[in-house]
């Protein structure tokens, strides 16, 4: 098996830093949701701190991996100015047009709210630490930040992947 320079980086963007981000999302999600004082003891809290620290800093490095390697590397192909590129494949079909000025338009700019998110999220359990315990209403704020920054991401996914099926980058 070989792969494309195209194709190697499209990998890299789409399921390298994406399969991190996933990786991170899920052992932060499981850290912020459990970090609560009833359900713990002083031992579990330290090991808990020190997951929830790594799990959410590795979703922020992910995510900011994915946009920077698909807004620098793989959206410029996307978007040469050459008949078979897969913009131009799909502005010419207007059945399939949506698919960029939807689709692109989320991934071009609302996908750079999500490492946003997430290195907020990374800053408050590294600056709190085992702290975010006592204070509920942070906890639950950071918690919703970071449901938030993997929602956009995954629709930004999402949309890359259908995107990538309609036109592919050859």
């Amino acid at each position: 098996m070989s792969l494309t320079h195209h194709e190697f980086w499209t990998l890299v963007h789409g399921m390298v830093f994406g399969a991190v981000f996933l990786l991170g999302f899920a052992g932060g999600l499981e850290g912020l949701w459990s970090l609560r004082p009833h359900l713990m003891t002083a031992e579990g809290i330290r090991g808990r701190a020190l997951r929830l620290k790594i799990g959410t800093t590795a979703m922020a490095v992910a995510a900011w991996g994915t946009v920077l390697t698909g807004t620098w590397i793989v959206y410029p192909w996307y978007r040469e100015d050459v008949p078979d590129s897969p913009r131009s494949v799909l502005l010419a079909d207007p059945a399939r047009e949506q698919w960029h000025h939807f689709g692109m338009e989320w991934k071009e700019h609302i996908a750079w709210i999500s490492p946003i998110l997430a290195t907020l999220v990374a800053f408050i359990v590294l600056y709190y630490g085992a702290g975010l315990i006592l204070h509920e209403r942070l906890r639950r704020t950071t918690l919703a930040l970071f449901v938030l920054a993997f929602s956009i991401a995954a629709v930004a996914g999402i949309l890359g992947a259908l995107i990538t099926k309609t036109a592919p980058l050859i």
